[in-house]
């Protein structure tokens, strides 16, 4: 209000708009405080257990369990693969901070290796940052205690107790039984993570990968109170592993050493399966290595000596080698021959030492120079007289060769429970004609039979292919699958679960009086006086039929002549042996084969004595020899 040139203050006015402010800032406050207290309960209410189990994540730490791996056992329950404790030195990015600088030093320290980096900070990036990485897999005792005095000095990174595969005997069978070794990339991205929580290794090769999703387990859990280092307090729950089943083998410890022993360091391969139900009693490839390396992690340079081996101990010669079978096929394509009634067994053929094909100059060599004179069928395979199956083999000609021996399993996986088996090759027409892209006038030629006939040109087959064939002969018709598992155990029930014998499409249809024909050849092998393998008669309990085989490495020519001392040692023959036991009751058929050995008789036939030996004779007799 203005009076003359005074202004006069309106305190009603005033005390109007200082009332209005005071209202709204009460009203604003008042709701402020609503939105507080509404918060507060949804929050300490309504959210109550959800905010509560985070508020626990924040101390508790929820770890994986990984399973107890399965044990396997051989055929008696003796031990084959086992867990040991070992420590294990690991690694959680989250509690770490600067993981490049802990690794350096480590590395300093010698607690991990170089040639570990990138496994390490792959699985740094795989995992999530609150799972561990592990370090290294097995520290001595003297690393455990180096490290335990510089503990404080690397927050996240601690020493685990772990369980660790063992191999007792080291190398033995390690073709068969296989190896675990840490996973990497390519098995990351085909496994289930979650099956493998807390799992840092798999099974490779042999039972170990076959027999992976059984060995496992079901992984757990625990929840572990941690304190603000992320050091474990205690634990405050658990859901226990599920253990991985146990495993027993077809093998025998007994007789698998008995038949590495009797190849020494040659390189060769021994496969033995009993015919009565296609158990595998042995599986030998020499040489081999030990599979606890793998576990324990090879450095690169140990890993590159190990492959670069001109040995090739990596190499499973039962399952993958590919090997000319020599001779060891007479006795089938003489029941071949039998059968399709293309000889008879009286029938006699004249060897002068070669043969020749009518209207050929071109002259197929026996073995003897000298030849056999007059031979039958039996006294034919007793003294593997080559030119009496170059003539067998032209009158039953390749594409009877090819159905009957495929009967027998040439050129077809056996189907053993274990992977990495080759077929084989059993030659046949059609074959040639896709490997070769030969017309049709040109695809086949008689020469090619006659050296089929004594297992030589395009025909390969694998030791266990060879076994697997002698045991049908044992079984004279019955055939199979030769398998390596005998039976799963359950650790938690203890229930055991027998795999029952799995029958294969057999030879029924020949005649008893051809397999008596062909099994009386090969007792005279050994037994015989002129048997091509009687130097291994001497002081038999029991009575084998056997077949000797020698297979060419490199062709010789028509006027060459084969001297093994002036052969390079890895050009010269290999040697094999097949044979069954005893006739009467056959218990156990055998396939030997050394590389680069010569002849037969002199270097396989004396393994599979020693195998037939602890297979088949008292450990007394075996002692007085």
């Amino acid at each position: 209000m203005r009076i003359g040139s005074v202004t006069l203050r309106d305190h009603w006015q005033e005390q109007r708009v200082f009332n209005t402010r005071l209202i709204a800032a009460a009203i604003l406050v008042l709701l402020s405080v609503g939105v507080l207290v509404a918060r507060l309960f949804v929050l300490q209410v309504v959210n109550y257990e959800h905010f509560r189990d985070l508020s626990q994540g924040n101390r508790v730490r929820i770890e994986p369990v990984p399973p107890t791996r399965g044990l396997i056992y051989d055929r008696n329950g003796i031990v084959l693969a086992e867990n040991v404790p070992a420590y294990q030195l690991e690694l959680v990015p989250e509690q770490v901070g600067d993981t490049s600088g802990a690794l350096t030093s480590l590395l300093s320290l010698r607690l991990i290796r170089n040639d570990d980096l990138d496994r390490i900070n792959n699985q740094i990036r795989r995992r999530r940052a609150f799972e561990g990485v592990p370090l290294r897999y097995r520290l001595s005792d003297e690393e455990v205690a180096r490290f335990a005095v510089l503990r404080p000095h690397y927050p996240g990174i601690d020493i685990r107790a772990r369980l660790a595969r063992h191999y007792p005997a080291g190398p033995m069978a390690v073709h068969a039984i296989g190896y675990v070794s840490a996973l990497d990339q390519a098995d990351v991205q085909r496994i289930d993570e979650a099956d493998y929580a807390g799992v840092t290794h798999i099974g490779k090769i042999g039972i170990e990968q076959a027999l992976e999703n059984a060995l496992l387990g079901r992984p757990g859990h625990q929840q572990i109170m941690v304190n603000a280092q992320g050091r474990s307090l205690q634990r405050i729950a658990r859901e226990a592993p599920l253990p991985g089943k146990d495993l027993y083998l077809t093998l025998d410890v007994r007789l698998q050493r008995a038949a590495e022993q009797a190849l020494g360091d040659r390189r060769g391969a021994v496969v033995a399966i009993d015919p009565r139900d296609g158990s595998v009693l042995a599986l030998v490839s020499t040489p081999g290595y030990d599979p606890n390396q793998f576990g324990e992690g090879l450095t690169q340079q140990q890993f590159a000596e190990l492959a670069g081996n001109r040995d090739n101990p990596l190499f499973n010669r039962a399952l993958r080698g590919h090997y000319p079978p020599g001779s060891t096929v007479k006795p089938m394509l003489a029941l071949a021959a039998l059968h399709y009634n293309a000889r008879t067994i009286s029938e006699e053929q004249i060897c002068p030492g070669h043969y020749m094909l009518p209207g050929d100059d071109h002259r197929y060599r026996d073995w003897k120079k000298e030849g056999h004179g007059t031979v039958d069928m039996v006294s034919s395979i007793e003294q593997s007289c080559d030119v009496y199956f170059y003539e067998l083999a032209a009158q039953l000609g390749i594409d009877r060769m090819h159905e009957f021996m495929t009967r027998f399993g040439f050129g077809e996986a056996t189907g053993i429970d274990i992977s990495g088996e080759k077929r084989g090759l059993m030659p046949s027409r059609d074959w040639k004609r896709r490997a070769f892209s030969e017309p049709a006038e040109r695809v086949w030629f008689p020469g090619e039979t006659l050296i089929t006939g004594i297992g030589q040109g395009f025909t390969l087959s694998t030791p266990l292919q060879l076994a697997h064939a002698t045991a049908t002969l044992a079984a004279r018709g019955e055939r199979f699958k030769p398998q390596l598992v005998r039976a799963v155990r359950d650790p938690v029930t203890g229930e055991i679960k027998t795999r029952l014998p799995q029958r294969l499409p057999g030879l029924g249809d020949i005649d008893p009086v051809h397999w008596d024909t062909v099994i009386d050849g090969m007792t005279a092998v050994v037994h015989g006086e002129q048997g091509t393998a009687r130097g291994i008669a001497r002081d038999l309990q029991y009575r084998l039929a056997g077949k000797t085989g020698t297979a060419q490495v490199f062709s010789i020519g028509q006027e060459e002549e084969y001297d093994e001392e002036e052969v390079e040692e890895r050009l010269r023959h290999h040697a094999l042996f097949i044979a069954f036991a005893p006739i009467e009751d056959p218990q156990i058929a055998i396939s030997v084969i050394v590389e680069n050995a010569g002849s037969g008789s002199a270097a396989a036939a004396p393994v599979a004595r020693a195998v037939l030996d602890t297979w088949l004779q008292p450990v007394s007799v075996q002692a007085e020899r």
